[in-house]
Parts: C-alpha cells; sequence; structure tokens
C-alpha cells in the first residue's frame, strides 16, 4: 500500500511572546494576495525573534495577538504594526515523520 504524503507530515504550533518593541527581528514573505502561506524568510541575527530561540526561517505565521490569520500579508503587518510593547505570535512549523 502506497502511503500519502499527508500521513508523513505532522504540525507542530509554536506559540512565542516577544517583547520590549518593534522591530521585532523577522521578515515575512507570500500571503493570500501572492497564493502563498505566510512564511518567515529571515531572522535578524541577534535580533528579538533570534533571542527567542524559538523562531524557524520556514514558518508559517498563523496567529498575531490571538487574532486568527487568514493569510493576508496586510492584515498580518497591520496586526504587527499595532503591537506596543508585546507581540505574541502562533507559528505552525512542519514536522516530518
Amino acid at each position: 500500500m502506497m502511503e500519502t504524503v499527508e500521513q508523513l507530515v505532522s504540525f507542530q504550533h509554536i506559540h512565542v511572546q516577544l517583547n520590549g518593541g518593534a522591530p521585532w527581528g523577522f521578515t515575512l514573505k507570500g500571503g493570500l494576495e501572492h497564493g502563498e502561506p505566510l512564511i518567515i524568510t529571515k531572522i535578524e541575527e541577534g535580533g528579538k525573534a533570534a533571542q527567542c530561540k524559538k523562531l524557524r526561517v520556514g514558518d508559517e505565521l498563523v496567529n498575531i495577538n490571538g487574532s486568527a490569520l487568514y493569510g493576508s500579508r496586510q492584515e498580518a503587518l497591520i496586526l504587527i504594526k499595532g503591537s506596543y510593547r508585546v507581540l505574541k505570535i502562533v507559528v505552525r512549523r512542519n514536522q516530518w515523520l
């Protein structure tokens, strides 16, 4: 019997809180506008995202400050810009089994 790809991938959700205000130290790419998931493409060395040691390039952003994202990059940027001292995000990471 052939195993499907779906059976080989599981998702891990990682909750991250970054403190101290912008810049948060990561770059996003993709979004509904481009027909792609919202992915972290860069983590600035020494930045807040790097210091938390939880985020990785390739993580998909699914929630910002308790608001579920529907994939729009514009929406994500507005929510991130609206974060004054604290940014709480949830990312989804593929776990290859």
